[in-house]
């Protein structure tokens, strides 16, 4: 598809399709999802749990449009999570549609840093949990000054656990 609004392929993406997901071995440590992918009406669920290796995570825009579940848990390598624009959500325009079954998690991931999220993702989750990620120092989500809709619908929850061993 060639609209002007959506970016050309990401020649360093090593995901453009949901059987390269499903296909990529557990022991990757970088994982880059090109732009407008992985789109298929079918795919629905995205749990990274199982792929104990990976250190990065970033996504192009306008991917993930029929995901209703996303689940960075239990990632003891983890330390990075980019998201783009318009991805994780069916409803890309200002006015988002809120579905309850949409849920985003980042659990017991001790070493993640980042978590960056472009404008207009995940506007349709009305799940967004962020729990037991000691090391997070930045969290960004959408873009100052403009509209951007992230999580319009959720409630943002930072959980820790207050009683941590120094």
């Amino acid at each position: 598809m060639n609209h002007p609004n959506i970016p050309k392929r990401n020649p360093h993406a090593n995901i453009h399709s949901v059987d390269e997901l499903r296909t990529m071995s557990q022991r990757v440590e970088v994982m880059i999802v090109d732009n407008n992918a992985c789109n298929d009406k079918c795919f629905t669920a995205l749990d990274l749990s199982s792929i104990s290796n990976l250190k990065v995570f970033e996504v192009g825009d306008y991917s993930f449009a029929f995901v209703k579940e996303v689940k960075l848990m239990d990632l003891s390598k983890l330390e990075r999570v980019v998201i783009g624009k318009n991805c994780f959500t069916k409803h890309r325009s200002n006015r988002p549609k809120c579905d309850p079954n949409r849920h985003f998690y980042l659990k017991n991931c001790e070493r993640v840093r980042e978590l960056k999220i472009g404008r207009y993702s995940f506007s349709d989750y009305s799940v967004c949990e962020i729990e037991n990620v000691p090391s997070l120092e930045v969290i960004e989500m959408g873009e100052l000054n403009e509209e951007s809709y992230n999580f319009y619908y959720a409630s943002l929850e930072l959980k820790s656990d207050s009683e941590r061993m120094e």
